[in-house]
């Protein structure tokens, strides 16, 4: 994966922590010398072989304390937990634990004992949390990849303030094994990485059933989308009280994606926002009780310093939910859920924000629960309802990242990929005159790379057009400032993504080449022209207009 020796790397990253000078990322930190002598033995051939990565410490790293953001919680586990064991088997070298929001009931990224972790673009904005330090160390370049967990947006909600991908994946695909639960029926190991197919990587080597773990699964990963796929986003009612800007910069990334050829549609996602609000405001959040709630109760006098006031008075009212409550909000849920998915029917995904604002540390210091609320509107549901998704950086607001979310469910993840690298890669268009039209003999070199129709064009005047003598046949296209079709060249668009249009461009031959063509709407695209030197004695087939009328009737 990498071409830099293990050893290189593991250097270059501690004396990035070194200049960084972000010491709340850490809660522990393995010694230089450990890390390196670990990096001299990794094999080169290993799929994740000179990556470092970082673990949220939540997740159990042998030898290594687990703290999940308590020192009075702290544990030494014997073992890795299965995702970290996996991460370490394909190469990666683990360089330490990351801080977090205190078992990880949060998404701001504050509410620790080990410090509030700053976002790595503006030091007086929050990270995002839970997984806080994972999306940091990566955003910052320290790790190529981390570790962190999602029950609420834990694992996207950070991704997205700090410009990075964050990968949720299907519930189970990721055993908890070895995981500090928050609601262990609904907790995810997520990835983090600056690159999408890093992270979509490094997601499928930790999948995989834990016969420990007895909510760990697999299953039929669905089809990937089709070439013309149907997405839905909110109804414009779901996307006010954004911050300021983004609602256009979602707007941008849907017309992005719009022009990759996928179909948007407009979906009321009520049922979907109306779920969300059960997993703090239900009896879901019981299952935070269980998970630490003895603890919270025998360390009370730890609450103010070692123990976070605000998660401990989340975690400790979960105790008043009744088995009642539990009854009613599942079947409430049940409900939410098939209305949902009758929103989205025929749709590939949901495409969201990923947040809906980004706050700096003053403003979630006032008001520590109102301010984290308005962080999951668009991610509160996913778990609840069994869904996958994957979050993507899509630009900048005001200098910050701003961050869109593809949703979908149980095993899309890797559908939810292909989408994300539309998006990422929405594609390059290419101008053709000759041989790669639509049934012309070398048009499969154009779907081979990638390619689809955009549809017909045509040049702007003052271009000619001659028929070269080639195998197979085709046309030369040139500018010709002394005059040329005043009705322009007949021709189509196709679209191919970035990777299918280099290698596409890079293997055409002589006389061809590449370059910029004026059409007659007056846009400006790459397209097919050809070395003046070809067309000398060549015979001018201009007057015909096109390729496919010299050519007449097949």
């Amino acid at each position: 994966m990498s071409a830099v020796p293990a050893t290189a790397r593991v250097e270059a990253a501690y004396d990035r922590i070194e200049s960084a000078g972000r010491p709340e990322i850490w809660i522990h930190l393995r010694p230089r010398d450990e890390v390196l002598a670990e990096a001299a033995g990794i094999d080169p051939a290993l799929p994740l072989a000179g990556l470092v990565a970082a673990v949220k410490d939540n997740i159990d790293v042998a030898g290594l304390p687990t703290t999940a953001g308590a020192p009075s919680y702290a544990y030494l586990p014997p073992t890795d937990a299965p995702a970290v064991a996996r991460l370490r088997a394909a190469g990666a070298v683990v360089l330490g634990k990351t801080n977090l929001d205190q078992f990880a009931t949060g998404l701001v990224g504050t509410r620790s004992p080990y410090g509030a972790v700053r976002n790595a673009w503006d030091t007086t904005r929050i990270s995002g949390g839970s997984s806080s330090g994972s999306a940091v160390a990566v955003a910052l370049g320290i790790a190529d990849l981390a570790l962190g967990t999602d029950t609420a947006g834990s694992g996207r909600v950070p991704a997205a303030l700090n410009g990075i991908v964050g990968v949720k994946p299907t519930k189970g695909l990721v055993p908890v094994t070895g995981v500090v639960p928050a609601c262990q029926t609904l907790d995810c190991v997520t990835v983090f990485a600056r690159d999408l197919r890093l992270a979509r990587v490094t997601a499928e080597i930790v999948e995989g059933p834990d016969p420990a773990d007895p909510l760990s699964r697999t299953g039929p990963q669905l089809s990937l989308p089709p070439a013309r796929p149907k997405v839905a986003v909110p109804g414009p009612q779901h996307l006010e009280g954004m911050a300021d800007g983004w609602r256009e910069a979602f707007d941008a990334a849907v017309v992005r994606l719009a022009s990759t050829g996928t179909e948007i549609v407009e979906a009321d996602i009520t049922p979907l926002l109306e779920a969300a609000h059960l997993l703090y405001g239900g009896a879901f959040v019981a299952a935070r009780y269980a998970a630490v709630g003895e603890h919270l109760e025998k360390h009370r006098d730890l609450i103010g310093t070692d123990l976070d006031p605000t998660v401990a008075s989340i975690v400790l009212a979960g105790r008043e939910k009744t088995a009642a409550d539990w009854a009613a909000d599942t079947a409430r849920l049940a409900a939410l859920g098939s209305a949902g998915r009758a929103a989205l029917d025929g749709c590939a995904a949901l495409l969201t924000p990923t947040t809906a604002w980004h706050p700096t540390l003053d403003e979630v210091a006032a008001d520590p629960v109102g301010a984290n609320a308005r962080m999951g509107r668009f991610t509160n549901f996913a778990n609840l309802l069994d869904h996958a998704s994957l979050a993507v950086p899509a630009g900048f607001v005001d200098g910050l990242p701003f961050g869109v979310m593809f949703t979908g469910p149980a095993f899309s993840d890797r559908a939810l990929a292909a989408l994300a690298e539309r998006l990422a890669n929405p594609g390059l268009d290419l101008f053709v005159v000759g041989a790669h039209l639509t049934g012309q003999p070398l048009n499969a070199q154009l779907v081979q790379a990638g390619g689809t129709l955009v549809g017909p064009a045509r040049t702007a005047g003052g271009y000619r057009l001659y028929a070269l003598a080639t195998e197979p046949p085709k046309p030369g296209l040139v500018r010709a400032p002394g005059g040329g079709a005043g009705g322009g060249i007949e021709g189509e668009i196709w679209r191919l993504p970035a990777s299918g249009f280099g290698a596409f461009t890079a293997a055409v031959p002589a006389p061809m080449t590449i370059g910029t063509v004026e059409l007659a709407d007056g846009r400006q695209v790459s397209g097919f022209l050809v070395e003046p030197y070809a067309v000398e004695g060549a015979p001018d087939i201009t007057r015909f207009g096109g390729w496919r009328a010299y050519q007449g009737p097949v």
